[in-house]
């Protein structure tokens, strides 16, 4: 069994409204898999019936080869977008009270959360009360209670929001490695820069459909366009432009660059190949920038949502 967890054809709908329409992903193990879509698709609905907080109309949830239990709660970690931390009680008993939640002993409870509390530096905050934190510092708890007792599914729901740069990096390396230790991770978040970052495979859901599925460097592959972004010293800029133009489609390029170059971008048909046009611009000029546009998760997410 290759895939941790599999969603087959799952709809709900909450009277006339249509949460999720026949949505099937499967997440293979020890990967971080995307979650992705506009507000409003569907995603945390399908997040609510993995963690059987709400259950689907028609189709089936199976975790590690078996149809979604009750006793299934214990193999995952959830933390949501909107956190739920009791206020007015001290970070060091409600992480005691939630980790005992999860079925750890006293004792086992203790000892993770004093090695959790001293590699996330928080070890002076056990005394204070989550009212005392900033939303930062709260999510830091809230991160440790989910992943303490070492479940097989681990689903972050925006697990940067609140943190400053520094600290959403310390959380992203924690999360590749639990990934790396064996969890396998579904990861759901609007920032597009960390699902390059992060993810392995994705599937965005717009308005309760799935519109895309598949690993993230097949799926760049299938939205590139073959344009290249080149940067040129050469003694007639408006010369070069023109005959670019007139064997490929050439467009302004929005790179930065050091000096007077000609900047554009250039776009190949599938019979051009780019060491022929390297070649072509090496014979006119000084070459300084050739890369190719491989789209980023934020284009695809973008050009996807329009799409459908």
């Amino acid at each position: 069994m290759n895939n941790l967890l599999e969603a087959h054809a799952v709809s709900k709908n909450f009277g006339d409204f249509t949460a999720l329409n026949k949505v099937s992903i499967s997440v293979p193990k020890g990967s971080i898999f995307g979650l992705l879509g506009p507000n409003g698709a569907g995603k945390t609905t399908l997040i609510r019936i993995i963690n059987q907080i709400t259950m689907p109309d028609e189709g089936q949830v199976i975790l590690d080869g078996e149809p979604l239990q009750a006793h299934h709660i214990r193999d995952i970690g959830y933390l949501p977008e909107e956190r739920g931390l009791y206020k007015s009680m001290k970070v060091g008993e409600q992480a005691m009270y939630l980790a005992r939640l999860k079925g750890l002993s006293k004792s086992e409870a203790k000892t993770r959360l004093k090695y959790w509390f001293e590699r996330l530096e928080i070890g002076d905050w056990w005394d204070k009360k989550i009212q005392e934190l900033s939303k930062g510092m709260a999510q830091k708890i809230q991160f440790i209670v989910t992943v303490l007792h070492e479940p097989k599914l681990l689903i972050f729901d925006e697990p940067f929001s609140g943190f400053d740069p520094i600290n959403a990096n310390l959380i992203k390396d924690e999360i590749l490695r639990l990934r790396d230790d064996g969890a396998t991770v579904i990861f759901s978040t609007h920032r597009m820069e960390s699902v390059e970052e992060l993810c392995d495979q994705i599937a965005l859901i717009h308005e309760s459909n799935k519109i895309l599925d598949g690993k993230l460097i097949d799926i760049k592959k299938q939205f590139k366009t073959n344009t290249f972004e080149i940067g040129i010293r050469t003694s007639n800029s408006s010369l070069l432009e023109k005959e670019l133009s007139q064997e490929f489609k050439v467009s302004p390029a929005n790179f930065k660059t050091l000096g007077d170059a000609l900047t554009l971008n250039v776009k190949l048909s599938e019979n051009d190949l780019p060491n022929d046009l390297l070649s072509y611009l090496t014979s006119k000029g000084e070459v300084s920038h050739f890369v190719e546009l491989i789209p980023s998760a934020n284009d695809i997410f973008i050009q996807a949502v329009k799409n459908n």
